[in-house]
């Protein structure tokens, strides 16, 4: 039998067709948010947020915003994925249950502390590139989430930033870095398109 998320990468499709009829409970939409924010982020910053857009009121303003696509409205949910720009403020709070579990050593945290400032603290495009690398990952893995539950999913970057970041009152630091609608499928979504062969992407030196 082959391994399931080898299965789920070779089969998840970029759905553009919901089940309107079908919702999801409260516990679904946070189950997926908190398998989604196991997703990797540098020096554990967690520097995103997850907006669940499930009323009709809300889809309206979101679809408005991402140019009238229908599948803001038809499925359950559509997450606004944000990624907030990293800031050595939060260390502290970050890695302190790591320190208590036992395997991160105390003295770490000041080290990390220091270099998030340095890395991030006087450089905009590196605040950004990074906020929208941990919003990137932790859609990723919403997705793979909603694929282990039988859920489809369509990712989004056609949308208006400035439009969301005013309707959905994100605030100066988080960036909307991409839309996921989330639901139950339709009939007549295309399957998985064909990719470039590996020969065509892999440089191996």
């Amino acid at each position: 039998m082959k391994n399931p998320i080898i299965a789920a990468i070779e089969s998840r499709v970029s759905a553009n067709l919901f089940d309107a009829e079908r919702a999801l409970s409260d516990e679904q939409v946070e189950e997926l948010t908190r398998l989604a924010t196991r997703a990797p982020t540098a020096y554990n910053l967690q520097n995103w947020r997850f907006i669940a857009v499930r009323t009709s009121e809300a889809k309206a303003s979101l679809q408005a915003a991402a140019y009238g696509q229908a599948k803001v409205a038809e499925a359950a949910v559509t997450y606004i994925v944000c990624g907030k720009l990293p800031s050595h403020t939060v260390m502290k709070e970050r890695l302190g249950p790591s320190v208590e579990a036992g395997f991160m050593p105390a003295e770490m945290v000041g080290a990390w502390t220091r270099a998030v400032e340095d890395t991030y603290g006087d450089n905009p495009e590196k605040q950004r590139d990074e906020a929208v690398r941990t919003a990137t990952l932790g859609a990723a893995f919403l997705m793979f989430a909603a694929e282990a539950y039988g859920l489809a999913t369509g990712p989004m970057v056609g949308f208006d930033p400035t439009a969301v970041t005013r309707q959905f009152s994100l605030a100066a630091d988080e960036i909307p870095v991409m839309l996921v609608a989330v639901g139950y499928a339709r009939e007549g979504n295309w399957p998985q398109k064909p990719r470039l062969p590996v020969s065509r992407v892999l440089e191996s030196i």
